[in-house]
């Protein structure tokens, strides 16, 4: 799987921390380093919407439709993501999850089932069938291609809840290298979150 991320709000901490001074008509407390005590207070204040003005949008290779089913879940975000009824999926690739990988009765089984999927879904391309009406046969396991674009404010709430241990092993992977890409870019408005390499898990800092 790749994560790119393909932009992000210059100087987001500044622009939050000048977003959240009109509030207060404090701007004559605006130095080098103020953005970052800012942010700080915003994050501990619960007066999350002022980072409302910065965003960040990320492309998404080689995850599953599963992984996407669940991702355009979350409301407040842009999505575009590659169609099934434009795009021809005869040669689909697909995401095979580690516990079935393992387990050698179950790879055969899953295997057959792809395999009689791609087969049908050719033959109903054969008989004349549109690429829309045949992807009606196309597993949750095809590999698909999504941009999404959300807020700082979505951001953390995402993270929130598929970067734990009760998020899906997918999105969760997903979800960790987003933060891991946002710690760097915006480290003050992200900074408690807590990433646990070893379970692969993030969790906010209590």
């Amino acid at each position: 799987m790749k994560i790119e991320l393909l932009a992000i709000t210059p100087d987001a901490e500044k622009l939050i921390e000048s977003a959240g001074r009109t509030c207060y008509l404090s701007f004559d407390k605006v130095n080098e380093d103020s953005h970052k005590r800012f942010v700080r207070m915003l994050l501990k204040s619960g007066h999350e919407s002022v980072l409302e003005h910065a965003y960040a949008t990320f492309r998404i290779t080689g995850g599953s439709r599963a992984f996407t089913h669940q991702i355009v879940r979350h409301r407040l975000c842009a999505f575009s993501q590659q169609s099934q009824r434009y795009v021809d999926e005869k040669g689909f690739n697909i995401i095979t999850p580690s516990s079935i990988e393992q387990n050698k009765e179950a790879k055969r089984i899953f295997d057959d089932f792809i395999k009689s999927a791609k087969d049908t879904y050719i033959k109903l391309q054969s008989l004349g069938i549109k690429k829309e009406d045949a992807r009606f046969v196309l597993p949750n396991a095809v590999e698909s291609e999504i941009v999404i674009s959300a807020n700082f404010r979505e951001w953390r709430h995402i993270l929130r809840e598929r970067c734990g241990k009760s998020a899906q092993w997918e999105i969760r992977e997903v979800s960790l290298e987003i933060l891991r890409i946002l710690k760097r870019h915006a480290p003050t408005v992200f900074e408690d979150f807590e990433i646990d390499e070893i379970e692969r898990t993030a969790r906010i800092r209590t």
